[in-house]
């Protein structure tokens, strides 16, 4: 992205780890919602102190951050594009689907059977219906943390509401691509995504 001239922001939100332990339980039974607060004040403070055109600003990530852009943009319309890489759409769902469940206890506080409307509260598909923002959502197809139907879960529901998006799933990928050929379509995809939606260029459509 730096080479194609876009500014990079790479936000550290509560919940992660390297500022304490305070600092990793900030987001406790509040999953995504101040996290977004903290990453929304970042761009606040970068659009403020450096040479960014804070009405073309996209938002991309890949598992968490893949969450994180999914709920960014049923939150906020800041965001001009968004690129959502092995997302979470529905917490509730994801719980069946996934081989890492144990992670969420610390964070929801309790299964999603306990306590479905925790896991609702954060969960990008309950607001659903905000989304404006045009989408592009990629996913490996053998995804065992972020499976693939949480991206097709999200992925339906723009295709509904008639939010401009575009889903890829790669074959045989896991969590993370290893096909050299499935990265640098990935990369093109998500420069040609921008660069249409952040900087007005006509891109031809990859498939």
């Amino acid at each position: 992205m730096l080479t194609q001239g876009y500014a990079v922001f790479r936000p550290n939100p509560r919940g992660s780890f390297g500022q304490g332990e305070s600092f990793t339980r900030a987001n406790v039974k509040d999953f995504g919602h101040g996290d977004l607060r903290d990453i929304l004040k970042g761009v606040d403070r970068v659009v403020l102190t450096e040479p960014v055109d804070g009405a073309r600003v996209g938002i991309t990530g890949h598992s968490y951050g893949g969450y994180m852009t999914m709920f960014a943009v049923t939150q906020t319309s800041r965001f001009k594009a968004a690129i959502a890489g092995a997302g979470i759409a529905n917490w509730q769902s994801y719980y069946g689907q996934n081989k890492i469940d144990q992670w969420m206890l610390p964070y929801f506080g309790r299964n999603v059977y306990a306590d479905p409307a925790v896991y609702a509260r954060s969960s990008p598909i309950t607001f659903i219906q905000n989304v404006k923002t045009p989408t592009l959502i990629l996913v490996g197809e053998r995804d065992a943390e972020c499976p693939a139907p949480q991206s097709y879960e999200f992925w339906h529901a723009l295709k509904t509401l008639g939010v401009p998006n575009q889903l890829v799933v790669y074959a045989d990928e896991g969590h993370h691509f290893r096909d050299p050929a499935h990265v640098l379509d990935r990369v093109q995809r998500e420069v040609g995504w921008f660069d249409h939606y952040l900087k007005g260029i006509a891109t031809a459509p990859l498939r």
